[in-house]
């Protein structure tokens, strides 16, 4: 009873193209972009890369209420363990230990005062506190160890937080990229949250089981569908709006490409083509304000560089006048004779003149000769010098000056209200000295043609202004405007068939949601009531169905069929705390343990508290269910009726028994029965040579009778229950056998008060049994003939004889 289904929720995107391919009215673009709002449906058996994930150890040291280090160990995979303890016994501490280890969180302190967020740490393992959670995965990196520890002076927030998986050096551990996982499937329970799972804010419930059933996909694609239909209308709105405020701006232009863009927009449906070549023709016109913003960016030299280029041109030109003084050309030749007569001289020797016959051409004549070829020769190369500059300073003339522009082009047509004439002519007649050769009246000719073109430029610079200024008060404002919405109405048009598609995916997804949560939401449903009649027993409390109202705000909250004695309605108010707990449990269990979940375990710390014995055996019953379906159920309680059901009903569990010594030292044993862990105890004490003997025997005679009372209430209850005696009627029967007497009287004669019957039973068929119990029940407070030893040999006959 109570066992897990076999399969989990089927994926909401199956089930919605399911339902897509059986609706005959619905076309293939509408079912896309369906599919398409719930995008791609993140796949929850990927996990934080890891499936199959058991706990395999928790290792605490100076956390919560264990100093010392202690060590959970536990079988890494599906199996029931008990972790039993009594209060303060520190194993409720390991299960807060795994729980902040993986989560970073500890729900049991949520909303509590600081005392319990501040008092975490162990007070007689006060230097550094640890906990190491011990994992097995699937794949090949397993096992790994997440580990907190914090230094002696740092808070909870604090310290190092770190994760090692098998041969890899630790890294930082992220709960982000588990925290998905752990929101839906988280696999821990704590008491506290037992009842806030059901009386808690009704919001809670519905966040928690509408995302782990993927609905809160569907509500994200009915969010998409609704956002994209309002994107796309209130674009369509806007489109229309502005074409109205368009057509009154238009009607107050006098201009024909006002007036034709007016007709156009006129039209039902406008006739967006041809408004765009209106818009083409305004913007390529010659005579339109891009041919006026072209020649309000015409540039001429600046007055300075002209002057300066002129002036250097004048300066240049003086230097070569000044050298330039007499017959050059002939001194030129002069100089060419008296080198070539020196190069004869040089060659023959002194010699008379070959000129004239008459002069000797000698050392004294080279001399003489040396000297004025010296001074024609500086006279030459300043002169050359001189034509050298004037000429460059001429180039850097001719580079300042451009052609004239495309702009004053007379084959350019003509701006109306711009005459672009003057300027074309002064600026041609600057042109011209771009291939000016040196004159004497260059220099002033360059400055006067420089200061005509500057003056018709800014002539034509101020007419363009102006007609621009006047273009601007009219038409051309409107351009960009007519452009925007042109632009805004293509996308429109092209995106009405979308719009159609999206109103009637939006409608579909309206028309399919409920059905297609109840259908989501039915598996569970039925794997928590199931799990609730494992667990009510004799409970006439009832679960109904299971259902998801609202979808956002305060309204939302999860709808609990639950009844009494089948009286309709509902019945949480009149429900007891232990079947308000049972009731959590039934609603937790399937969420933890669907087979999405990467979680292969569950820890539940303290389920039985406020439980009657009815709901305990059935809460055994239903832990075992849900180790068979494959699950790792670890339970801390330190109530002792959960192990007794599990013995007395023979479950297969495993039950570990933590106890507390000094200075918070914890010990984990693999625990007995109670008859059995008395009777070790009785033989443990019997071996203790170092304990006194007379305190030694008091020890052994009250382990005895100890295990006596374990054994007669273990053949009472199951003695009664398989009779068909009610659970709280045993449970009033066994709180009224006080004695040893009285336990034995109710194991075998049914009843507590039949302890006169039980002595004459005894006395006819077992003498030897009487005696060892009225040496076991008297024997720590008066003296008994037989010896301790005796004694545990008489008890261990004894128990068996109870339950053979």
């Amino acid at each position: 009873m109570g066992d897990a289904p076999d399969e989990g929720p089927p994926r909401l995107v199956d089930l919605v193209s399911r339902r897509l391919d059986a609706d005959p009215s619905i076309t293939p673009d509408v079912a896309h972009t369906v599919l398409e709002a719930l995008g791609a449906e993140p796949d929850p058996r990927s996990g934080p890369g890891h499936s199959g994930i058991f706990v395999s150890a928790i290792r605490v040291r100076g956390f919560r209420g264990i100093g010392p280090r202690a060590t959970l160990r536990l079988a890494p995979g599906p199996g029931l363990t008990l972790v039993v303890g009594r209060n303060g016994s520190g194993k409720s501490s390991f299960a807060e230990a795994a729980e902040l280890a993986l989560t970073g969180v500890n729900r049991r302190w949520e909303g509590r005062s600081s005392v319990w967020r501040e008092g975490w740490r162990n007070l007689h393992e006060g230097t550094v506190a640890r906990i190491d959670l011990e994992l097995t995965t699937t794949g090949s990196d397993a096992p790994l160890t997440i580990r907190r520890e914090w230094p002696e002076d740092a808070d909870l927030s604090g310290g190092t937080w770190t994760l090692r998986r098998k041969g890899k050096p630790p890294i930082d551990y992220r709960v982000e990229d588990w925290s998905r996982e752990l929101e839906l499937y988280r696999p821990f329970l704590s008491y506290s949250e037992l009842g806030a799972l059901v009386d808690g804010r009704p919001s809670d419930l519905f966040d928690a089981l509408h995302q782990l059933l993927g609905l809160d996909d569907l509500t994200a694609a009915q969010d998409r569908t609704r956002t994209r239909r309002l994107e796309l209308e209130r674009a369509a709105k806007a489109a229309r709006d502005e074409r109205n405020s368009l057509l009154t701006a238009l009607s107050t232009v006098a201009d024909d490409r006002a007036a034709r863009v007016s007709d156009l927009l006129r039209a039902p449906e406008p006739d967006l083509p041809a408004i765009g070549r209106e818009l083409a023709g305004a913007r390529h016109d010659p005579s339109g304000a891009a041919t006026l913003e072209a020649v309000l960016r015409l540039r001429l030299p600046e007055p300075a560089e002209v002057h300066a280029a002129a002036d250097h041109i004048h300066r240049c030109a003086a230097e070569l006048a000044a050298h330039a003084t007499g017959d050059m050309e002939a001194e030129l030749r002069v100089l060419e004779l008296l080198r070539r007569a020196r190069d004869h001289v040089d060659a023959g020797g002194d010699c008379p003149c070959p000129v004239c016959g008459r002069g000797a051409l000698d050392q004294q004549w080279r001399r003489d000769t040396e000297i004025q070829i010296g001074r024609l020769t500086d006279r030459a190369a300043a002169l050359t010098a001189a034509r050298v500059a004037l000429e460059r300073a001429v180039d850097r003339a001719r580079a300042l000056v451009q052609p004239v522009p495309a702009e004053l082009d007379p084959a350019t047509p003509s701006v109306p209200n711009v005459d672009t004439g003057p300027a074309r002519r002064t600026w041609s007649a600057w042109a011209e000295f771009a291939d000016a050769d040196y004159a004497p009246g260059l220099p002033n000719r360059l400055r006067t043609a420089h200061g005509d073109a500057v003056r018709g430029l800014e002539t034509l610079r101020r007419a363009a202004r102006k007609e621009l200024d006047r273009l601007d008060a009219v038409w051309t404002p409107l351009v960009p405007r007519i452009a925007a919405w042109l632009r805004d109405a293509t996308a429109v048009a092209a995106a009405e068939p979308e719009l159609r598609t999206v109103r009637r995916a939006e409608d579909w997804l309206k028309s399919a949601a409920a059905g297609l949560r109840e259908q989501r939401m039915a598996p569970l449903a039925d794997h928590a009531r199931s799990i609730w009649r494992g667990l009510r027993q004799q409970s006439n409390v009832d679960l109904g169905a299971i259902r998801l109202q609202g979808n956002a705000g305060a309204s939302r909250k999860v709808l609990l069929d639950v009844t009494v004695d089948d009286t309709g309605g509902t019945a949480l108010g009149v429900m007891s705390q232990g079947e308000l707990h049972a009731l959590g449990l039934a609603l937790f269990l399937p969420r933890a343990t669907v087979p999405e979940s990467p979680f292969g375990f569950v820890m539940i710390d303290d389920p039985v508290q406020a439980m009657d014995p009815a709901k305990v055996d059935g809460l055994a019953r239903v832990l075992a269910a849900a180790a068979r379906s494959g699950r790792q159920v670890v339970v801390f309680t330190h109530d002792e009726r959960l192990a007794e059901a599990v013995r007395r009903l023979r479950l297969e569990a495993t039950v570990l028994d933590v106890q507390r010594r000094e200075r918070s030292t914890v010990e984990i044993r693999v625990a007995e029965d109670p008859v059995r862990r008395y009777l070790s105890d009785a033989n443990a004490l019997l071996r203790t040579r170092q304990l006194p003997r007379p305190i030694a025997a008091e020890l052994v005679i009250t382990c005895c009778r100890s295990a006596i009372e374990a054994a007669a209430l273990a053949r009472a209850r199951g003695t009664l229950l398989g009779e068909g005696v009610d659970h709280r009627e045993v449970q009033r029967r066994v709180d009224a056998a006080r004695t040893t007497w009285e336990k034995v009287s109710l194991a075998i004669l049914g009843e507590p008060d039949r302890v006169d019957d039980l002595n004459l039973l005894l006395d006819r068929e077992a003498p030897w049994a009487r005696a060892v119990l009225r040496d076991a029940a008297a024997g720590a407070h008066i003296r008994i003939d037989r010896g301790v030893g005796q004694l545990l040999s008489g008890t261990r006959r004894l128990v068996k004889w109870l339950n053979p």
